[in-house]
């Protein structure tokens, strides 16, 4: 896994900004860091964030000097917050939904019942789609004021929990960039391991054949470390 590198100037650091933290990826972007930076180098127009609604593309028409424009609707529809909600008659524990969540919001471990942390969840929606048994669900965020409807676009982000978010995912993506490195180096520690002593993990017997096999797996491994490199 890749992350997504800071803002590499002033204005997307302002537009990264003014997006609502979801990192739902519904703009078509891979996170908001990197709609802001497609934005800020004129290669995406500004209406693609449903979350922010129509309130989030005026916020970044002000930015960006862009015409406010609807909102795409090949990129969803504005609506109120919502929270993931587990079934727990119906969780495997696969954790498939704990790799997707953006914020580090669910939590369990396999063949484990999974849960939500509502105070950390975006609402993204990348965990209904990858649970094999559908025991996911989206409910959205009520009013504060009883009889009022439930606040949509930047209306339903109040700052703090969209920094909260912005921090969690941030954190987020370090360790899995970290534990991919760690797998990764387990896995090259144990190819070295082996190819030391090849004869012994291969059903090859013939010296020179041997001798073929143990370049070509070299030559592989080198060409690994240049790619990570």
């Amino acid at each position: 896994m890749t992350a997504t590198p800071p803002p590499s100037n002033a204005l997307a650091a302002r537009i990264l900004d003014a997006l609502p933290q979801t990192q739902c990826t519904r703009c078509g972007f891979p996170d908001c860091a990197a709609y802001a930076q497609a934005i800020a180098a004129d290669q995406a127009p500004i209406n693609q964030c449903p979350p922010g609604g129509a309130q989030g593309i005026e916020r970044l028409s002000v930015i960006t000097g862009q015409a406010v424009t609807p909102l795409n609707p090949e990129f969803g529809q504005e609506g109120p917050r919502t929270v993931a909600f587990i079934d727990e008659d119906w969780c495997i524990g696969c954790t498939l939904c704990i790799d997707a969540c953006p914020t580090d919001a669910i939590y369990g471990t396999n063949k484990r019942m999974h849960g939500v942390i509502e105070k950390f969840c975006t609402g993204c929606e990348l965990c209904i789609p990858i649970c094999p048994v559908d025991c996911i669900l989206l409910e959205p965020v009520h009013s504060a004021e009883p009889g009022l409807a439930p606040p949509t676009g930047w209306d339903a982000w109040p700052t703090d929990l969209a920094q909260t978010a912005r921090t969690r995912y941030a954190a987020a993506q370090s360790r899995r960039v970290e534990s991919a490195q760690t797998k990764r180096s387990a896995k090259a520690h144990e190819a070295t391991e082996k190819l030391s002593d090849l004869a012994k993990h291969s059903r090859i017997s013939d010296p020179a054949e041997l001798e073929r096999k143990k370049t070509l797996i070299e030559a592989a491994m080198s060409r690994a470390r240049q790619r990570q490199a």
